[in-house]
């Protein structure tokens, strides 16, 4: 893939077309609590923590490496209905209410959730990791914020690099599941302000107020609603609101990232948009796709795409 990637620049080289930047393929080798073990026929087998899953992943669309009996040895397997993200999980014996996992330093509560997600996606560590050392090189007062924040990883990565953060989500459950993160990561209550609320309303009004941020993260889901009922869907929410972000990027801000998920979208949909709202303001642009890779075959496996500048 690589390869054919290089070969196609090369070719638009020739023809004189606009050259991109590099697609960039980020893994995230550090893990110790999670590993990928093995994936294929639209399936992949997983290690949390002790718990072993099984979850569709229709990007897994070649053969499976380890043999049935590897399969076997799982905890639940989340069955999928008709319906898009719809499901339900499978026990094959007496599985914990929530258990915790690590990370350099950070700590995460996973459940069995209504949907095939966890709590974490263990791919972003990468994105953790990033941004961690961004705030860290800065040596210098950080206020970072994380729209559409979830359960709160890459907050509590920012906020144990020593920025102040603030936390929007649209969910109340999705905001106490990251407090309690915050609780067992041993992080100062006031390290992160939580929001709840609608994240274009909420970028809009910061900028009314003058309120700025060195750096903002983004994880736009393809389809969400907000507190009060506000529909988001990617393409018709993601151009308004990364203008806006835009507006309360401070004058000496040092990072901004996106990160997309199901969405027919190539990195260089989130590229452009950096690229527009950066253009009189310097730095450097970067994007690809973020992997996870697994233990049976050391083959990669593409969740999402994502985009990031950052001041030089």
């Amino acid at each position: 893939m690589r390869i054919l990637k290089e070969n196609l620049i090369i070719l638009m080289a020739m023809f004189n077309t606009t050259i991109y930047p590099k697609i960039e393929i980020m893994t995230s080798p550090d893990w110790i609590d999670y590993e990928l073990i093995d994936s294929g026929e639209g399936r992949k087998l997983e290690r949390f923590g002790n718990i072993r899953v099984i979850r569709p992943e229709a990007e897994a669309v070649w053969k499976c490496l380890l043999p049935a009996s590897e399969w076997e040895k799982v905890d639940a397997e989340f069955i999928p209905s008709p319906e898009e993200n719809g499901g339900h999980w499978k026990p094959f014996h007496k599985i914990p209410e929530s258990w915790n996992i690590q990370y350099k330093g950070l700590s995460f509560k996973l459940m069995f959730s209504n949907s095939k997600q966890l709590g974490i996606f263990p791919e972003q560590a990468c994105q953790w990791d990033w941004v961690q050392e961004r705030i860290r090189m800065a040596k210098r007062p950080m206020r970072i914020l994380n729209l559409f924040g979830y359960t709160g990883a890459i907050s509590l990565a920012a906020a144990s690099a020593g920025a102040k953060v603030t936390h929007l989500d649209a969910s109340k459950k999705a905001i106490q599941w990251a407090k309690d993160n915050q609780s067992l990561s041993s992080l100062q209550a006031d390290s992160i302000r939580w929001m709840m609320d609608d994240g274009l309303k909420f970028v809009q009004r910061e900028s009314r107020r003058g309120s700025f941020y060195q750096g903002i993260i983004l994880d736009p889901p393809k389809f969400g609603r907000g507190p009060k009922g506000e529909v988001w869907e990617f393409y018709k929410g993601f151009p308004e609101l990364v203008q806006a972000c835009r507006s309360i990027l401070a004058a000496d801000a040092d990072f901004m990232l996106i990160t997309a998920y199901a969405i027919k979208a190539s990195s260089l949909t989130l590229n452009n948009s950096l690229s527009e709202i950066t253009r009189s303001i310097g730095g450097s642009i970067s994007n690809g796709e973020v992997c996870l890779q697994d233990r049976s075959g050391g083959r990669l496996l593409s969740m999402a795409v994502y985009g990031r500048w950052q001041k030089n």
